[in-house]
């Protein structure tokens, strides 16, 4: 699938996500008793979405898997989350044979996306987007996907395009694919954030932290919250943990959100699939927006 990549891709750079490595023959079984993915499929040439999650089965962070090389995976997720979620991980290290580094000054993190999609960053194959004495590393983001992570030891410094970022972000958020801040970990459980139905969920493996709660809402529980996309109707700016009601009186937690050219927001919140049960809304603000579609179905 890499091999056929569109030609006319354009890159960004992801100065704000950081990177985590783990190293060692415990490598592998000592993430799968920590987060809610199965760690074992984790696939060469594919980024493989996590969450860790607190004993409350709250998502502390989301995690975008790598594997390196036998006993060597890398984890993508925001870099003023990575230094603390690696203090977390290391005291469950015990007597794994696993070590554990942040190492986001190491690698320079891009997204790749078709030049319609992503018209503001660098020409992939630009003489002036950033070099690396390695071959980058090109990950997929899902089996059908149009867009890629590309991975490559750092040699330069990085150029950060606001406005690229911006549009690589309104991708997430049209592809449906949620992101913890610092603002908003441990906010929400995980299918709030439609971890299963992204495939980040493995039910049928063994124990991880949150585990319990995370089964429990699956197998016996009604999940009434889940993350929902809308488009504002005015120009508004949303942040993560931002809170707010919609006209239906339906309160919202923003996920994350994301501009338009004409000022408008296009967001992820996390919202009553149905309708508010009593008067929600308290001192939010209410934000006038239409609903938009997710490309995967929601389930109660």
């Amino acid at each position: 699938m890499i091999n056929a990549m569109n030609s006319e891709l354009h890159r960004t750079e992801l100065e704000d996500l950081g990177v985590l490595r783990f190293t060692g023959p415990d490598a592998v079984r000592f993430l799968q008793g920590q987060l809610s993915s199965d760690v074992t499929r984790v696939a060469t040439g594919y980024a493989t979405l996590a969450g860790y999650h607190n004993p409350q089965g709250r998502t502390i962070a989301l995690l975008r898997l790598v594997a390196l090389a036998e006993g060597e995976l890398l984890a993508l997720l925001p870099r003023e989350l990575a230094a603390g979620v690696a203090q977390r991980l290391t005291k469950y290290v015990l007597r794994a044979k696993v070590v554990i580094a942040e190492v986001s000054q190491e690698w320079r993190v891009s997204a790749l996306a078709p030049a319609a999609e992503l018209t503001r960053g660098e020409p992939a194959g630009s003489d002036s987007a950033p070099r690396a004495a390695a071959e980058p590393i090109r990950l997929a983001l899902g089996e059908q996907a149009a867009r890629w992570l590309e991975l490559a030891p750092r040699t330069a410094a990085s150029h950060l395009d606001p406005a690229a970022r911006e549009q690589w972000r309104l991708l997430e958020i049209r592809a449906g694919i949620p992101q913890v801040y610092a603002a908003t970990s441990e906010r929400f459980v995980a299918q709030m954030l439609n971890l299963d139905a992204l495939g980040a969920i493995a039910f049928d493996k063994g124990c991880y932290s949150g585990q319990e709660v995370i089964a429990r809402a699956h197998y016996r529980g009604r999940v009434k919250r889940r993350a929902q996309r809308w488009r504002s109707r005015a120009p508004l700016t949303l942040t993560p943990g931002d809170a707010g009601v919609l006209p239906d009186g339906r309160a919202f937690e923003v996920v994350h959100g994301a501009c338009l050219p004409d000022g408008r927001c296009e967001f992820l919140a996390v919202a009553p699939l149905g309708p508010p049960e009593g008067d929600s809304r308290g001192e939010a603000p209410t934000v006038d927006a239409e609903p938009l579609d997710l490309p995967y179905a929601l389930t109660p």
